[in-house]
């Protein structure tokens, strides 16, 4: 099948990922943002965790379309 759907989801995890990390950095400083998370920058932790789960999709998805090429 010529469908892989790795790609668009690691697309889609990164940018969001990308975006939410550095709402995170900005905000780092506000302590009655993240009061209800105990203090965590619950936004900039998420934001890497996303940021890496779609790199590593990406990632998959450029490996395996390349060893169908080859």
């Amino acid at each position: 099948m010529g469908i892989d759907i790795k790609f668009p989801i690691g697309l889609m995890f990164t940018i969001l990922g990308f975006l939410l990390a550095i709402f995170g950095l900005i905000t780092g400083g506000d302590e009655a943002l993240y009061s209800r998370s105990l203090g965590i920058n619950i936004n900039l932790w998420s934001g890497c965790g996303m940021l890496a789960f779609g790199l590593i999709m990406l990632y998959l998805a450029w490996r395996n379309r390349k060893t169908k090429t080859s």
